[in-house]
């Protein structure tokens, strides 16, 4: 992993992460927005200490552990990732309501094109306030996006203390074989 300078991170803000996608994936990820670290780097869950890779291969949904330079390989295996918010910041409480609002908008537009089997939104937060479903709880939702089913997974990352790598490793899994239906 690169180090960078605090300037460097910095300058990440205006920087752009592409989204890991093909048309009719089994899931699509999606984090809340890119961190400082996914931005220098253009790799999602670039940041040392964030659980997302390590869980994906312990849950199944990858034979090996892949590295966030590695991302390039998910499609392969049915997956992508993407983001409610594109904007990149230290902290995702540097998000304003409006951005979740409209990212959920272009998240269901996105969906609606891409037509995944089901979309995985990491971050309960992250999906009430992009959705405005104040009582969704982790686990799979009611609704759907087209013919997408949606499926709420904690957030990997390492500031997540409820969730340890073992409980999100089987909440994955979880989705994994509904996936595999």
């Amino acid at each position: 992993m690169p180090r960078f300078t605090q300037a460097e991170l910095e300058a990440a803000r205006d920087r752009p992460v592409p989204d890991v996608v093909a048309d009719g994936l089994r899931v699509l990820f999606c984090g809340i927005n890119p961190g400082l670290m996914t931005a220098a780097t253009g790799h999602h869950f670039a940041r040392p200490g964030n659980r997302f890779w390590p869980v994906l291969h312990l849950s199944g949904f990858t034979p090996r552990l892949l590295k966030p330079a590695e991302q390039h390989e998910l499609p392969r295996y049915g997956l992508g990732i993407t983001n409610v918010v594109a904007r990149p910041t230290a902290r995702a409480d540097e998000l304003s309501a409006e951005e979740y609002r409209e990212g959920g908008l272009l998240l269901r537009a996105k969906v609606e094109r891409l037509r995944p089997r089901w979309l995985a939104v990491v971050g309960i937060t992250a999906y009430r306030a992009a959705f405005a479903d104040r009582t969704a709880q982790v686990g799979p939702q009611e609704g759907t996006i087209g013919d997408t089913r949606v499926w709420v997974l904690p957030n990997p990352s390492g500031l997540n203390a409820h969730w340890t790598v073992t409980t999100m490793a089987e909440e994955f899994a979880r989705l994994r074989r509904a996936a595999e239906e």
